[in-house]
């Protein structure tokens, strides 16, 4: 006689497509439980939907301080034509030169879970896709460059440091520089960075437009609208995450490092809500955050949580997704 299977060994599988990519998943009924994730982009599977932005504007989610900075850089006489030339005598090619000689360019076939990523981030958002590579660099850091055809770069020790959601999260943050039409300035205002010192402004070509960006106090202007670029693109973030909490375990992740799995969560968003609470009502507070972070290239990450909070509890989110 055949033998039976027992129950124990045989358990129906289902066909799960995944919610942000779409690819298709064999799983066990018991699959949520187990907290499967999808095959291609490693992202945990779910029957909630996912919502892709058919026609969104960037001025639905532009953070107010990013438009203002922005604003009060574009009246300065002539900045449009000065950031272009520097671009063009330093050349976009060179940046892509440099990360495809240097870094891992990521590909269908290449790291697929992260180009996954970065088609969700796309699709989501209404983006063309860019090149994305992944660089070994001891920095926790990633960042957009070019103009025509911009390029993200990951480092190495930022998504060591991530699970795969907050991973998705920084790819959509750095395409959400794209899609606010950020990467003009953007790449100008991190070239300027790396090459304000004099004796190496010599040795590049463009050395003479970046000494005359930083005289005529463009310089300064243009990486303080940078800082709040970036309250920007955590809200383009949140709405290709769709969950407030992979922003803010990311952020919590950028204060804490490694050190961030013994950090009680609930209580780092405390920490944001108060340090929002002196911000606004304590001078000498807003004094010192202000001053401090003028020196930096990103807002403070407990900062960015609690921008992020504020967009959520305000409604301001919720309206978008109804859209």
């Amino acid at each position: 006689m055949p033998k039976k299977d027992s129950t124990a060994a045989v358990a129906e599988k289902y066909s799960v497509r995944c919610r942000y990519c779409g690819q298709k998943n064999s799983v066990r009924e018991e699959y949520k439980n187990n907290e499967a994730v999808c095959g291609r982009c490693r992202l945990p599977l779910s029957n909630e939907p996912h919502k892709k932005f058919a026609d969104l504007s960037k001025h639905d989610y532009i953070h107010p301080a990013d438009s203002k900075a922005l604003a009060a850089l574009r009246a300065i006489p002539g900045i449009d034509t000065a950031l272009k030339k520097l671009l063009t005598v330093t050349g976009e090619s060179a940046i892509r030169v440099t990360f495809m000689a240097s870094a891992i360019k990521v590909t269908p076939k290449q790291c697929p879970d992260l180009y996954a990523k970065l088609q969700i981030a796309c699709t989501t958002l209404g983006v063309d896709m860019p090149e994305l590579y992944v660089q070994q660099n001891p920095v926790v850091n990633a960042f957009t460059g070019g103009v025509e055809k911009p390029i993200i770069v990951l480092h190495s020790a930022l998504i060591e440091r991530l699970n795969d959601e907050e991973t998705l999260a920084v790819i959509a943050h750095e395409v959400g520089h794209i899609h606010a039409e950020h990467v003009l300035y953007l790449t100008a205002a991190r070239l300027i960075e790396a090459l304000t010192n004099a004796s190496l402004a010599q040795l590049v070509p463009g050395g003479d437009i970046i000494k005359f960006l930083v005289s005529a106090g463009i310089s300064s202007a243009l990486l303080a609208w940078a800082r709040r670029a970036e309250l920007s693109c955590d809200r383009a973030a949140l709405l290709v995450t769709q969950d407030p909490h992979v922003i803010g375990r990311t952020m919590m992740k950028l204060c804490g490092g490694t050190f961030a799995s013994k950090i009680d969560y609930d209580l780092f968003l405390e920490q944001a809500r108060e340090f929002q609470k002196n911000y606004d009502e304590k001078k000498l507070d807003k004094f010192w955050a202000d001053l401090l972070n003028a020196g930096l290239s990103h807002p403070f990450p407990v900062w960015r949580v609690s921008e992020i909070l504020k967009w959520v509890e305000d409604g301001e989110y919720e309206e978008i997704m109804k859209k």
